[in-house]
């Protein structure tokens, strides 16, 4: 607000949220903590509105759940063998779920400074750069910008003798986005929640984002997404707010194993492997089905099946981007050893930033170089 002195600066008051969608909120966030168990997420829901008084008089929790059924994200659970209020999330929620956790993670990306979305490589392709350069023959006449053309041709050869020439003509620069396939592998062994530590879900967290940008951003490439513990096996993008740690030891070389029989059937060019773990390799599945484990230091024997797989999927063409949470010294050698036998990339990180090195990684990944 302007006065005759000059500006009168007021207290900003952020505008009110509507209590449904500032209960929403908190409620996603529990539902994934809880693996899709709804009773367990509106338990930790009432006792977090007793403390910080997330409700109202106007507009209390049951008023909230009732909402949440009325707007499709509540349905009756049809489990006979689960107990409790019956109730379970919908697609609908596990969308929105999805939704939060991009903008949770690639919001932070964004912010993160530059160098995150941006690549040299330059090419024809449909990313517009913002930048131009002149007219080369064999150019595609759609890539040509006719207002920067006619804006040269003006300067070049005045408003009253107006012609354009070739010289005059202007190509829009663009990143060439190649299609990619990906596997996301995420560690479900016992360690992801040992020590009272929680790693399963932000690596969940993770697997939504990267979903919901693939699916939406990117709808021509595709990601696979798997799990492992004493064997591997896929899941699909609807199952990752039930994703649960399991009492299992880490077969890494199954899970490398599935991940490059997925990726051999998809025609693409491009492709790779991101593996979110926290644990050592400590487990193999032998010949008559019986499991080869072992929990102490790190085994040869395992560790050496999984330096093969590593040169496997390098002569395959098909690069291991490790996402090492745990800091341990023995186990981020080992990391470093199976990333130079695949000749991949390795980043030994905590929670916090796991999500934004994925999403900096995958966009770097995918834009290749037209020579």
């Amino acid at each position: 607000m302007k006065n005759r002195n000059g500006f009168l600066f007021k207290q900003y008051k952020a505008p009110e949220q509507d209590p449904f969608d500032r209960l929403f909120e908190v409620f996603k966030e529990l539902v994934t903590h809880t693996s899709g168990d709804v009773d367990e997420a509106l338990d930790w829901l009432r006792e977090l509105d007793k403390e910080y008084q997330l409700s109202t008089p106007e507009y209390s929790i049951d008023d909230f759940i009732e909402d949440l059924k009325k707007k499709g994200y509540l349905k009756e659970d049809t489990d006979p063998q689960k107990s409790g209020s019956g109730l379970a999330i919908t697609p609908k929620t596990e969308r929105a779920i999805r939704q939060q956790a991009l903008k949770h993670i690639f919001g932070n990306l964004r912010k993160s400074g530059a160098g995150n979305h941006k690549t040299k490589h330059l090419g024809q392709g449909d990313e517009h750069d913002g930048s131009f350069r002149n007219y080369q023959f064999g150019d595609s006449l759609d890539k040509i910008s006719m207002t920067e053309s006619l804006r040269n041709a003006q300067i070049n050869n005045g408003a009253d003798n107006f012609k354009i020439t070739e010289d005059d003509l202007v190509v829009e620069q663009t990143h060439y986005k190649a299609q990619m396939s990906t596997v996301l592998m995420i560690d479900i062994s016992h360690s992801m929640i040992l020590y009272g530590e929680d790693r399963i879900t932000p690596a969940k967290k993770v697997a939504m984002a990267l979903a919901e940008l693939i699916t939406t951003r990117y709808p021509k490439d595709s990601l696979e997404i798997l799990v492992f513990g004493n064997d591997a096996w896929s899941i699909k993008i609807k199952d990752l707010p039930y994703l649960q740690v399991g009492p299992y030891h880490t077969n890494t070389v199954a899970g490398l194993q599935l991940a490059m029989d997925l990726l051999r059937r998809k025609r693409n060019t491009n492709k790779q492997i991101f593996m979110i773990t926290d644990g050592k390799p400590s487990c193999l599945r032998q010949k008559d089905g019986t499991y080869y484990k072992n929990s102490f230091g790190l085994d040869k024997r395992i560790v050496g099946k999984c330096y093969n797989m590593a040169k496997q999927a390098r002569k395959l063409h098909i690069p291991i981007t490790t996402f090492m949470i745990a800091q341990d010294p023995y186990l981020m050698r080992f990391v470093e050893e199976f990333t130079q036998h695949n000749r991949g990339k390795a980043f030994f990180t905590g929670l916090k930033g796991l999500g934004e090195m994925i999403f900096t990684d995958y966009e770097q990944n995918r834009k290749k170089r037209i020579r």
